[in-house]
This record gives structure tokens, sequence and C-alpha cells, in this order.
């Protein structure tokens, strides 16, 4: 029986070690580095947090969960149930215990993992299920150090800090500013929001479920079925069809026109790119919110952070008491800060050189028995993250079980993964990822994150462990 070690005990990591469970696989250690479960979602506790994904499709296909609240969950009820699944197949995660690094030891046919408690482990096979969004960016703007008031990343929220009658600065208007700035809009004094490029917005078709679904399954069914369907089909515009993706910038910009009725300010919010190159977002409260006599929509460049707030090209200084750091994260860093070290000492940060690759985002030629959850190119543009991670997770556990038959490691053939990765960068090339500057894509323009098409081929691709596709490896 192989022994694997998962680090991380988010959706990846738990969905990992609980397909591994079902399948009858024991030694199996899952390392999370915080005090909880949950990465993202617990990560993540800024006032509105929740997920852009309906919760019947944003959850593992084999647990569905009946007493979802609402179509949208927030943060807490996925959380709670991440917990759940995790209690009801028994993985009960290793927690306080950071993966510094891991080596391949060559003679023994295993995986030597530290950790940042000085402990020394080993494993026949290594799951890193770190995530994309677990490292916050923070932008590089002169005099950061410098301001006398509170600031933080809103992943990295510090509750600590009262809002209540300050001047509030807000640099950023991705996914998480669009759910927090309209829940602390009504309590503080004045709102500056730092606009880069604005987003495309739609409706939030969200709802409160009643009591009557959790005794109709297939009602849940239905739905999960249904937004995997719209998600497929908004796919297909982000990679290539036109008239979908005129449908859904009509519907964008219809949306900003009711919601913003100052020409002024509707300005300032239409997007000047190509609708999908950053993902489209829910929101009925954004709009709204900035359109508060106790808001400013600031477009003009941050030149620097001064003592006392920011100032802009234009030569504007805003003064301000708190900095709310809405800038994202470094989405591909993959693995980072974990050194990680393969056949014969290389570094997977030298293997990486030029952007991070992986043969179907799982294996990285050199690094025998390492499988990624999440890793590159295996993000989405539209749909449910949860439903490549079970794929993954499908494949993953079909090469464990490969390797608990014949005692020896697997490799994936350099050839192998240097025609998919030409294959998926050729793919990426046509689609609109290509058009503007986002989180996908690394400084070179490389798209190190997404997946190009529909995550039914992903589906097909990953659900039967083609071991022609491997070289053996065996300890010595």
């Amino acid at each position: 029986m192989p022994s694997v070690l998962i680090i991380g005990a988010g959706f990846g990591g738990v969905g990992m070690a609980v397909e591994l469970r079902r399948a009858g696989f024991s030694d199996v250690t899952v390392l999370e580095k915080a005090a909880e479960l949950g990465g993202v979602w617990r990560e993540n506790t800024y006032p509105g947090a929740g997920c852009d994904i309906p919760s019947p499709y944003y959850s593992y296909s084999y647990a569905p969960n009946p007493t979802w609240p609402m179509r949208f969950s927030l943060r807490s009820d996925i959380k709670a149930y991440l917990a759940r699944v995790a209690q009801t197949y028994g993985i009960r995660p290793r927690y306080g215990v950071e993966v510094t690094g891991a080596s391949w030891e060559a003679d023994r046919g295993r995986w030597r993992v530290e950790t940042g408690t000085g402990e020394v482990l080993a494993a026949d096979v290594l799951v890193p299920a770190v995530g994309q969004l677990s490292r916050p960016h923070l932008p590089a703007i002169p005099g950061m150090g410098s301001f006398a008031g509170e600031s933080f990343h809103s992943a990295r929220w510090d509750h600590s800090v009262d809002l209540a009658g300050k001047r509030v600065a807000v640099i950023g208007t991705g996914a998480s500013a669009i759910q927090f700035v309209p829940a602390i809009q009504p309590e503080v004094a004045y709102l500056t929001v730092f606009q880069r490029t604005a987003p495309y917005l739609v409706p939030k078709p969200d709802t409160r479920y009643s009591d009557w679904r959790s005794r109709f399954p297939l009602a849940q069914q239905a739905e999960r079925a249904f937004f995997w369907t719209v998600c497929e089909l908004a796919t297909l515009g982000i990679i290539g069809n036109k008239a979908i993706t005129k449908l859904v910038e009509r519907l964008a910009l219809w949306h900003l026109r009711r919601q913003v009725p100052d020409p002024a300010l509707r300005a300032k919010l239409t997007p000047d790119y190509q609708i999908g190159c950053k993902r489209v977002l829910f929101s009925d409260e954004f709009y709204p919110a900035l359109s508060r006599s106790n808001v400013d929509v600031a477009t003009a460049a941050i030149t620097e952070i001064t003592p006392t707030g920011v100032r802009t090209a234009d030569g504007t200084a805003h003064e301000v008491d708190v900095i709310v750091y809405g800038t994202g994260f470094t989405a591909t860093n993959f693995l980072a800060p974990i050194k990680v070290h393969g056949l014969a000492g290389r570094s997977l940060d030298d293997a990486w050189t030029g952007g991070a690759r992986a043969y179907l985002g799982m294996t990285v030629p050199g690094f025998p028995n390492m499988f990624l959850m999440y890793g590159p190119n295996t993000n989405l543009g539209a749909g449910s993250i949860v439903y490549m991670l079970e794929r993954q997770a499908r494949y993953i556990r079909q090469a464990v079980a490969h390797i608990a038959a014949h005692g020896s490691g697997l490799d994936v053939r350099r050839q192998v993964a240097d025609r998919f990765d030409e294959e998926v960068q050729r793919r990426l090339g046509g689609t609109v990822w290509t058009t503007c500057r986002s989180w996908y894509r690394e400084g070179t323009g490389r798209v190190t994150t997404n997946w190009p098409g529909l995550v039914t081929e992903y589906h097909r691709r990953t659900k039967t462990l083609a071991l022609t596709d491997f070289r053996t490896v065996v300890p010595g």
C-alpha cells in the first residue's frame, strides 16, 4: 500500500483524500499549514465573501448539499460544507504543519518532505494541492511603507480595524472588491475606489432556497446540470464563439446602463477591452454602491502612497485613514514558496523557467510520483473548479493504484508533456485571454493558469490514466 502525502486542506486536498479513501487507500496524510481546513474559504474572511459559481455546481458530485441556504453561498457556508465532507469520509488533516521543501530520493523511490517544524516525512506519492489563489499579491507602489494609517490585503482582512466613520481607500476592482465594497460602503464616512480597469459585471441570479428543496434532491441535480451547461456555453464564447460573446457583452452593458444612471460615472465603469479577457463578475450591489454620495471612483493611475493617503497621476492627493488592497493573488507562482527537487536534484523552479507547465495540469517530467491538484492550465474562465478537481483526483487515484500494484514510480515522458504544452499554448493563443493584461498571464504573455477548452474535454482526457504517457522509475 503506497503512502500518499497531500499538501493543503482546501477543496483540492480534501477531494483528493476522499477519492483515495473511497478507493480503499488508507495510508493518506493531509498536511495543512493553518489551524483548520478551508483553503481560500478559510483565508478570505472579508465582508461579503462568497462564491460566484452556484453552490449546487460548486460542490462534489458525490456529496450534494441539500441545505445550501442560497444559490451563491457565502464563505462560512462553503467552509462548513467542506468540513462536513471531510468529517463524513474520515479526513483528519494534520494542522499547523507547513511544508517547506520536497526532494525525490531516487535510491529509495520516494519523496522526502521537509516541514517548518523541522519534522521530515517520507511518502511514495506527493500531491501538492495548494491552489492558485493562496498567496496575496501586493503591488509595488512607491511609499507603501510610509502610510501612517491601517492597511491590509483583502485576503488578510484585519477585523480589529473599525471602518465606521473612516475614510477608506480600496485599491482594485476585482472579484473580491466587487463583494466587499458594497458590504463596507454603508458604514464608512467616505470610500475612494481606485480602478485600473473596469470589470464586466452581469446580473447575479441569486435566490434563497426554500425548505422544500431539501426534500427533492432531483431539484438540486437539475440546477447543477443547468449551470454546468450555462458555463460550457460561456466557455465557448471565451474560446471563440463571437455570437455568445456578443450576447454576454450586451447583457453586461445593459446591466451597467440600468444600474448607473449618471453618465460620467457610467463612462468610468465601461470596460475598454474585449469581454472574457478578465473574469466576468456577478453582482447586483456593486454598481449601486459606487453610485452613493460617499463613494468616488478614481481612475487616474496611482503614483505613490503617502503618509496620509494615495496620490494619483492627475496630481490629486486622496487623504484616507485606511487602505484595503483588493489586488488579487500571485496565481502564476505555483507551489511557491515550497522548494521542490526531482530527478538528479533538478529544481521545479528551473523546470518551470519561462512559465509553469504540466501534462494535463498534473505531472511534470523529472518529478516522479508527484501529481498536482489545480496545477498549471486547469483554471476556468467559466465553470466550477470543483468539477476539475474531481477529475484530477480520479486520474491521480488511478496512478496511485498502478504504483500500488507494481511498486515502481511513474514519470511522465518529456515528449508527451512537451507536445501537450505546445497544443495548450497554441489553442490559448486563439482565445480572448491573450488580448489584455490579467492574472491569467505571465509577464511574458504566456497564459499559465487557464484550460483552453470545455470541462467536457478535460473530463474525457483525464478519464483513464494512459500508462504509455509515462516511463517507469525503479528505486536504486
